[in-house]
């Protein structure tokens, strides 16, 4: 990763929104760009805790984000990976009909 890389992603310790949602953002908006294929895995909490510079609990709970966003499932003793089709706010069906 280049320095670019890291100040563009850098998280924000200061700001009122938590570091995890930081990070599941950031990672987010890796998935969207396409740096973070579907079906290929992301990196690995401990990975993510030393890119970023945060806990592994940290990390962690911004998997769990992502998992509840929809955007990575993780399988056990392999990771977690990108899904296939990422649910999208245009166009998805309403809830409550």
């Amino acid at each position: 990763m280049s320095d670019a890389d890291a100040v563009e992603t850098a998280l924000d310790p200061m700001s009122a929104k938590p570091l995890y949602m930081q990070l599941a953002d950031a990672i987010a908006a890796k998935i969207s760009s396409g740096a973070l294929a579907p079906d290929r895995p992301i990196p690995s909490e401990n990975h993510l805790a030393d890119e970023y510079g945060v806990a592994r609990l940290t990390a962690r709970r911004a998997a769990q984000e992502l998992r509840e966003r929809g955007l990575i499932i993780t399988v056990r003793g392999k990771g977690s990976f990108v899904v296939k089709q990422p649910p999208t706010e245009k166009g998805s069906p309403p809830d409550d009909h």
